[in-house]
Parts: structure tokens; C-alpha cells; sequence
């Protein structure tokens, strides 16, 4: 197996050159996989097995978007998954093909589930190694807890987000070799098997695992033109998205994890899937009753109007990750044009005035994990090659901002008590910048992390 790092490329011959290389180290017949490509960078033309078929003629290659939600396939993958002009496409996936049918190498969503059981699985070694080296990278960027969502999107088997529980995590813990707090979210698929963990074990594992609640998808992304909207993709009149989970199947699996008393996390980007989902949020608050349970909605990009007002009067968090409007700006103007994506996209500052539990994250890898940029961005609201704000009225405070990273996004995973600010009784957990002036910081937006302690004790540098 040889791995590709397409993140960052922004033309078709250096996507292929790429490619290229990889072969050159590759045994014949094994896989070369990969990904973080993001066609938006070069123009927007999709990519296509004929790219690289010709360099590839004895090696199945799958290469992910950026964004998880699609990937490219060569032939020879193709045909060792048996994909074909034959296969009709899954519920909640899309094949992607050419005029005369036949399968482009993109799959999208659901489809992907097709390719993914016959790519090699990624060794225990290798996953424990890699929670080492992205826990060093948070620590470096002033990170000390994470929400981690698991090796789970659509597609993917949910056993693998408690294979990595088991593997890494729960191994790493035992050996002494955490670094940083994780606020795990299951598949909620497997619901059930999450609330006999929790009642033997509670939601505190230890200091450092907090068993959080279940997860799972509405809808694809904006950049696959995969997430579900009310209107047609620009560019794609007949394409609206999609559901890639069935919304009865939703409404079950989300009324029975929240009965037993687990936190729900819904994905959804689009308008429509936002509204499926706030309206299934307020169904299950009805059929169970009140109490405290954050509903989260994991993104909540482009929202309908008057759908910002929803999430606070329902008491639902709105899990947003600032960096990917960077990506977005662009994208979102000509997927859905000027008006739409100038009304409804990344709402933080009407989200708030709303009343609504506004948390921020990264959504790393596909974002930066930089807090500081993210703070900034949201200030801001500058996309790179633009001198203006992208909506300006939705640009938010300092504070705000820095509310939103801290206190609130622990509030949001019940560790508010522990955790997202300095206060008596709490966890000593807090960064030392390299400014004194949150007000310099504001300005130039220059500020870096000197150091970061977790538990009172210096873990960087």
C-alpha cells in the first residue's frame, strides 16, 4: 500500500504527476491510496479515472475528497469492486457517470460503501502511531480536548469508529500515553451498544475519554454537491442533493438513542436537510418530553430563512466550523448563486441573535485544527483573493468568537462543568500566546501559542 497527499493541489497534471510517483513506489497489484483533493482548486472540472488509468494499469487506487464525502476510483478498482454501467446506485450514493452511463471512478456518499471493503484495512500500529502525532499537533496549536466523531462517514462500516476505541484509545489510556481529553461520538446505528458501555462504565472513562453520545448523517457536502438543498444545484438543475439516510430510519435510531438518554449529533449542510432535521428534533422533543439533551446539528452551512431562529428556540447547537467558509465562498456563489449564498451561509452572528448555542470547531482533517485562525476568520470573514467580507453582517465580535471555541463549544458536549474556561474547581487546562492584548490580536491577527498546558502540567513545547 503507498499513500498520495493531493491536499493543496491545484492542477490536473500535478494531480496526475502526483499519482505518477506513488506508482513508482508501489508494488504491482497493490493499492495506492490517498486523497484531500479539492476540484474547486482548479477550476471545478471533476476528476475522472481516464486521468490516471494509463499509469495505473496493475494497482487499484482510491483517492478521498477533501471532504470525505467522494472519492476517485481508477478502472482496475472499479472492476475489482465490480462497478459497472450494470450497478444501479444505492440509497443515499450516486454513481457518477459519463452520457453513455458507464462509471466515471467518482462515488459519492453511499456509493462509496461499494470500494471500501476491499481496500486494505490501515494497521493497529498505524492508528496508534496517528493518535500520537495528531495529539502532538493539537497540543501545538493550543488544542487540549477534541470532539472526535470517529473513522465514521457515509459509507464506511460503523465498526471501525469501535475498532479505534478499542485499538487506540482505550489502549492508550491503559499504557499512560494520552495527550489530550477526547469526547468520543458513536455511529448511531450502534446506539444500543454505546448505552451498555456507558451504564457499566459511565460517560467519564477517565480523565482523559468522555464517552459522548452518537452521530450520524443527514445529507453529503456542498463540494461534492451532495448536501441536500430546496433548489437545484446552479450548474446541476436536476441535482438537489442528497438524503443519504433515510428519514424514518433517522427519526427511529434518533428517538430511541435520546429515550435511552444519549446526546444526538446530526450532519447536515444543506437547507433542506437542516429543516428535515430541526423538524425531526422537535418531533422527538415532543414524543419524549423535556430535558436537557443539546441536540447538535454538526455544521448547519446554509440555512432557509427563518431556520437561524429554529436552533434557538429548540435549544439546538449549532456545531459550526468557521475555517470552511475559506473554501466556501467561491464555491457556494457559483453551486447555488449569488442570492442564495449571500442569505443562508454560515449565519453565526443571526444564529446568536437568535438565541442559539453557537459552538465552533474544525472539522480537522478536512479544516485546519488552528483555533486562533478560526477565531479570526470569524471576525473576519475574508476568503483568500477577496479584500471584503463574505456577508459582513454575519462577522462576529472577539468575544463572541472566543465564546464560541471555549465555554461553549464544552457546553455543547456536557464538559462545561470541567472544562471551557478558568474557573475554581475546573480542570487546569490553558494556552500561553505569544500577545498579551487580545486587542492586538484582533487587529493583526498575529498571535501564536507558546506554550499549552493540560491538567496544570506544561504538554508544549
Amino acid at each position: 500500500m503507498v499513500r498520495v497527499e493531493l491536499r493543496g493541489v491545484n492542477q490536473k497534471d500535478e494531480f496526475v504527476r502526483k499519482v505518477k510517483e506513488a506508482v513508482r513506489n508501489a508494488k504491482e497489484g497493490s493499492w495506492i491510496l490517498g486523497g484531500g483533493w479539492n476540484n474547486d482548486l482548479w477550476g471545478g472540472e471533476s476528476p475522472a479515472a481516464s486521468w490516471i488509468d494509463d499509469i495505473t494499469p496493475s494497482n487499484p487506487v482510491w483517492l478521498s475528497r477533501m471532504d470525505g464525502h467522494m472519492g476517485l476510483a481508477n478502472s482496475v478498482a472499479l472492476k475489482l469492486a465490480g462497478i459497472s454501467s450494470l450497478l444501479e446506485d444505492p440509497e443515499g450514493g450516486t454513481i457518477i457517470r459519463t452520457a453513455g452511463g458507464e462509471p466515471t471512478g467518482l462515488l459519492v456518499d453511499s456509493a462509496m460503501k461499494l470500494l471500501v471493503p476491499w481496500i486494505p484495512e490501515v494497521s493497529v500500529n498505524e492508528r496508534r502511531e496517528a493518535l500520537h502525532r495528531a495529539s502532538n499537533l493539537a497540543l501545538t496549536r493550543g488544542v487540549t480536548t477534541v470532539v472526535d466523531f470517529g473513522r465514521y462517514f457515509t459509507g464506511v462500516s460503523a465498526e471501525l469508529s469501535w475498532e479505534d476505541f478499542s485499538d487506540v484509545y482505550q489502549w492508550a489510556d491503559t499504557s499512560r500515553k494520552m495527550m489530550i481529553r477526547v469526547c468520543l461520538f458513536f455511529p448511531m446505528e450502534t446506539w444500543s451498544r454505546l448505552l451498555d458501555l456507558i451504564e457499566k462504565m459511565g460517560h467519564a472513562m477517565s480523565q482523559w475519554i468522555y464517552l459522548g453520545g452518537v452521530k450520524a448523517f443527514a445529507d453529503g457536502s456542498l463540494g461534492s454537491n451532495s448536501a441536500l438543498f430546496y433548489e437545484p444545484y446552479v450548474e446541476e438543475p436536476q441535482n438537489y442533493g442528497l438524503l443519504v439516510t433515510e428519514i424514518d430510519s433517522l427519526f427511529n435510531m434518533t428517538a430511541s438513542s435520546d429515550q435511552s438518554g444519549l446526546q444526538v449529533a446530526i450532519h447536515a449542510i444543506g437547507d433542506k436537510a437542516n429543516d428535515l432535521i430541526l423538524d425531526m428534533y422537535e418531533s422527538v422533543i415532543s414524543t419524549n418530553g423535556m430535558r436537557d439533551r443539546r441536540f447538535r446539528i454538526e455544521h448547519a452551512q446554509h440555512l432557509a430563512p427563518g431556520s437561524d431562529a429554529r436552533f434557538g428556540q429548540q435549544g439546538i447547537v449549532a456545531s459550526v466550523q468557521p475555517k470552511h467558509l475559506l473554501d466556501d465562498a467561491d464555491s457556494a456563489i457559483k453551486k447555488l448563486g449569488m442570492e442564495r449564498a449571500q442569505k443562508e451561509s454560515y449565519l453565526f452572528r443571526s444564529l446568536l441573535a437568535g438565541n442559539a448555542q453557537l459552538a465552533f470547531g474544525s472539522d480537522w482533517p478536512v479544516a485546519d485544527i488552528n483555533p486562533l485562525g478560526a477565531i479570526r476568520t470569524a471576525m473576519k470573514r475574508i476568503p483568500p483573493g477577496w479584500n471584503d467580507a463574505w456577508i459582513p453582517s454575519e462577522c462576529l465580535t472577539l468575544n463572541d468568537a472566543l465564546k464560541a471555541h471555549t465555554i461553549s463549544a464544552a457546553h455543547a458536549c456536557f464538559l462545561d462543568d470541567d472544562l471551557g474556561s478558568l474557573s475554581p474547581g475546573k480542570l487546569a487546562d490553558f494556552v500561553i500566546l505569544s500577545t498579551d492584548s487580545w486587542d492586538e490580536f484582533a487587529a493583526q491577527g498575529s498571535a501564536s501559542v507558546e506554550a499549552t498546558y493540560v491538567a496544570g502540567l506544561r504538554a508544549y513545547p
